[in-house]
């Protein structure tokens, strides 16, 4: 029997926040996956967290939940803190690349997953340029990357779930739409399993 370690680092939506369910994305991922292997996943989410604290706690947090007796696999969940913190594309991408290139070394498959729109124009105009800076890093590397934001910039369900929450949270059709786009773009394949019917 397989043994795979999940680690999944990333924002405010690793946690279910806003969705009635509590299931979020995460959990309606894991509910699709078959049974017989030994899957264990880590979820270590981190609200308003900048590239250069996800890259500091990568190691801190996520490397020693892996072992050597184990496949073990990083999902990276990204979020757009670093555009009200202020810091440039360049940089954000220089964290990425750094992140991903130390958890390649360490023999890491890795699978990541861009920010999603929040509804306000100004603000997406941003999150729109950092999420391409992230796609560009990721595929350079020949890692796979889930674009939320540009099926989700005009999806009605989703922005009217965003726009009535107070921290512009995805609710239940949110968090099932990015659960359909994580599992539509080689999810099974990463981990190397088929799709659970049930």
């Amino acid at each position: 029997m397989r043994s795979l370690r999940v680690v999944i680092l990333g924002d405010e939506l690793l946690t279910g926040a806003g969705d009635p369910k509590g299931l979020g994305w995460l959990g309606r991922v894991e509910a699709r996956l078959p049974q017989g292997d030994d899957v264990a996943f880590f979820p270590l989410a981190m609200v308003n967290e900048t590239s250069a604290a996800l890259l500091e706690r990568w190691r801190s947090e996520a490397l020693i939940r892996f072992s050597p007796e184990t496949e073990n696999f990083l999902v990276l969940s990204l979020g757009a803190a670093d555009i009200q913190a202020g810091v440039t594309i360049s940089r954000s991408r220089l964290n990425l690349a750094s992140l991903l290139d130390d958890a390649l070394r360490e023999g890491i498959k890795i699978f990541v997953v861009g920010p999603g729109p929040t509804g306000v124009p100004e603000y997406d105009y941003e999150v729109e340029h950092l999420s391409a800076g992230y796609e560009d890093v990721v595929k350079r590397r020949n890692i796979t990357f889930v674009d939320l934001f540009k099926p989700l910039k005009e999806h009605e369900g989703w922005l009217q779930e965003v726009s009535s929450h107070p921290r512009r949270l995805p609710g239940q059709v949110g968090y099932g739409l990015i659960a359909w786009l994580v599992l539509n773009k080689g999810w099974f394949e990463w981990l190397g399993l088929t799709e659970s019917e049930g």
